[in-house]
């Protein structure tokens, strides 16, 4: 997380409906072998209290993550803010981002839970793609399935901290936050330009 606390996101909502919509994250922890990472989609409970995602049975973080600390970081757009772009010459460049880390303890799920994750995971993307009709698992052979299952492994962590920076010079003025709207869009950043506009919003709202 930021250090600045004028990066953390006041909407108390705001970093589970990132991580929902985001969907993917690189899962940290420390092993007997060095620090690893293992990069995963993932599913939010409703009460935004636990993740779940699956590793190859095979990933290098896989057999140590059972009861181990985790920390799952969720990274949404980011780009260059030229400090040519500000009103002030005074300035340097820096870079806007949007990061989201929950740290807690993962647990190993069982079959049951696991396919049950998968379900729900490939429900919710299913329906964001718009295929119809949906794919599911009965168009499978069960063997096939059972069998590909059997590759990997489920997990969940209950999230203990949640620790999310959305830094979008929220520390600038309003003609200098517009004026990096504008290089942002120039440069082909249009998703985090228009992050920084909805930010605006919610300010002038409030």
């Amino acid at each position: 997380m930021h250090p600045n606390s004028a990066f953390r996101p006041k909407q108390g909502d705001l970093a589970e409906l990132l991580v929902r919509e985001i969907g993917f994250a690189a899962i940290f922890a420390a092993t007997p072998d060095g620090p690893r990472v293992a990069h995963a989609p993932v599913v939010l409970s409703d009460d935004g209290r636990a993740l779940q995602f699956h590793l190859a049975r095979g990933n290098a973080l896989t057999r140590h993550l059972d009861g181990a600390t985790a920390l799952a970081v969720v990274q949404g757009p980011d780009a260059y803010v030229s400090a040519s772009w500000y009103a002030d010459a005074d300035q340097v460049p820096t870079w806007n981002y949007v990061a989201v880390e929950m740290e807690g303890v993962a647990r190993r799920l069982d079959d049951t839970e696991l396919v049950a994750q998968l379900h729900t995971l490939s429900a919710r993307h299913e329906t964001r793609v718009g295929a119809d009709p949906p794919w599911t698992r009965d168009k499978m052979n069960p063997a096939l399935f059972g069998k590909m299952t059997g590759a990997i492994v489920g997990f969940e962590m209950r999230i203990a901290a949640w620790r999310p920076t959305i830094k979008l010079s929220q520390n600038k003025s309003a003609d200098e936050r517009d004026r990096v709207v504008a290089g942002l869009e120039a440069t082909g950043h249009g998703a985090l330009a228009q992050l920084m506009r909805h930010l605006g919003s919610d300010r002038e709202g409030a």
